[in-house]
């Protein structure tokens, strides 16, 4: 087994893309080195190991563990211990009530494990994790590790079957993508916004500190001065892992943040203007992550400086009339994806919308897309998205908008939105909302924008 460039220790990252399933440590590394971090200081593998252990020998029996841990660290202990007693992890895509409910109607045989008081039905992390002496716990790469699923921003959420040794392989390639952010030999310290319970956040702040040289702040930080203090506990290279909302949140607050090695943005389209304004203002690279659930991250840009997009070792991406189709190492199988791409000469790709967001009125042709940047881009506009709404009784999908304008009014959008489009996709109805309904990592679930649209039309 080949190790990984630079840091012998980490072996289990570099296994054969398919090589023979067996039994690994469920984390890679040296016993000392930090896996986690916070004010408190560093929490080294082999008292995470130790915790792993502990709370798996507390879990109660269950086929299925729903991982609702706000804390990242007890997150990462609570997977672990699910892998170790067998139970595969469900990771709902939000942690509302119903979400939650809707899971467990479809997993009957689950446990819902929490980290808070309050939550109904669930079995409660110890305040104080227990810790167990014994070998090093290990899962099969053949195994079952998760199960994700999609944000519902199309439609009904729908699941995602991910194996350890997929896994391992996907952290691999993201290693070599972000790699060159940091100096070599050094470990890097992540603070992430995203919840690690999306994929990106999985992907980002859980697989990459137990496979790969990097340790992960605890917590999951929110607003601005939260996000910076996070910042300063980390004693090294920091990474700043987020998405498009929390980085112009950050940029607007005017905070200050220590220094970064880099900051990476998925889970929604990066504004070139903003990533190029980000870079300006904290010093660092931008580094933009193209993926998603049913695939993981595949490819990675320079926002600032780029368009195209570079796939990661291993990927392909092959154009079909209808989307793209997505051939990596990682995958069991290629991937079908709605996004429309055009591929350069060089293996590079252009994304060019995505095959449902396409419109044609009167012969003519958009994209929601599109018209949700230029909606954007207004003058006083703060937040805007457009959509399509469901068919009417004569078949009809009318194109619908929602904005956060504060001080201008629907009529003044749509005019100064006239000059800038044909006027045969004008959304209308356009409401004006104090806030559109993001979830977590910042996007746009359907039917919380039909929802909202209805309830601004009473």
């Amino acid at each position: 087994m080949s190790a990984v460039p630079g840091y012998p220790e980490f072996q289990g990252a570099s296994q054969a893309w398919h090589g023979p399933a067996g039994l690994r440590p469920i984390a890679d590394g040296d016993d000392a080195r930090p896996l986690a971090f916070d004010a408190q200081g560093a929490v080294p593998l082999s008292r995470f190991l130790a915790q792993v252990r502990g709370v798996a020998a507390a879990l109660p029996e269950a086929r299925h563990a729903i991982n609702l841990c706000e804390d990242r660290y007890r997150f990462l202990v609570a997977l672990c211990a699910a892998a170790v007693r067998g139970q595969v992890t469900l990771l709902p895509p939000s942690r509302a009530a119903e979400v939650v409910a809707q899971i467990r109607r479809a997993y009957p045989d689950s446990l819902c494990i929490c980290d808070a008081d309050g939550v109904a039905d669930t079995w409660r992390m110890p305040a104080s994790l227990p810790e167990r002496a014994g070998p090093v716990p290990c899962v099969d790469d053949a195994a079952l590790a998760v199960v994700g699923f999609t944000s519902g921003s199309t439609g009904t959420p729908l699941a995602n079957r991910k194996t350890w040794g997929s896994f391992r392989a996907s952290t691999a390639q993201n290693l070599v993508a972000l790699r060159d952010l940091w100096p070599e030999h050094a470990a890097a310290h992540v603070v992430a916004t995203v919840p690690p319970q999306h994929m990106y956040g999985m992907e980002l702040s859980v697989l990459l500190p137990l496979f790969a040289p990097v340790a992960v702040h605890a917590g999951r930080p929110f607003f601005p001065l939260d996000v910076a203090a996070a910042l300063a506990h980390a004693p090294g290279h920091r990474l700043l892992v987020t998405t498009p909302v929390h980085l112009r949140a950050l940029l607007e607050s005017g905070i200050a943040l220590p220094p970064l090695a880099g900051i990476v943005s998925a889970t929604a389209p990066l504004p070139t203007e903003l990533a190029a304004a980000s870079e300006a203002r904290f010093g660092c690279e931008v580094r933009e992550l193209f993926g998603s659930t049913e695939t993981c991250v595949v490819a990675r840009r320079r926002t600032a400086r780029d368009s195209a997009w570079t796939p990661l070792p291993g990927v392909r991406i092959v154009p079909r009339p209808d989307g793209a189709r997505v051939h990596a190492r990682h995958l069991p199988e290629p991937v079908d994806l709605a996004d429309l791409v055009e591929v350069q000469a060089d293996g590079r790709f252009a994304l060019r919308g995505r095959n449902a967001d396409l419109l044609e009125i009167a012969g003519k042709r958009a994209s929601l897309g599109d018209l949700t940047r230029r909606l954007q881009a207004l003058p006083g506009v703060q937040d805007a998205v457009v959509f399509q709404l469901d068919a009417d009784a004569g078949g009809v999908r009318r194109v619908a908008a929602l904005a956060v304008a504060p001080g201008l009014d629907e009529a003044s959008l749509l005019a100064a939105l006239r000059e800038r489009i044909d006027p045969v996709f004008l959304p209308r109805p356009l409401r004006c909302v104090a806030a559109l309904p993001r979830n977590e990592t910042g996007k746009l679930p359907r039917q919380a924008l039909l929802a909202l649209l209805r309830g601004n039309m009473r």
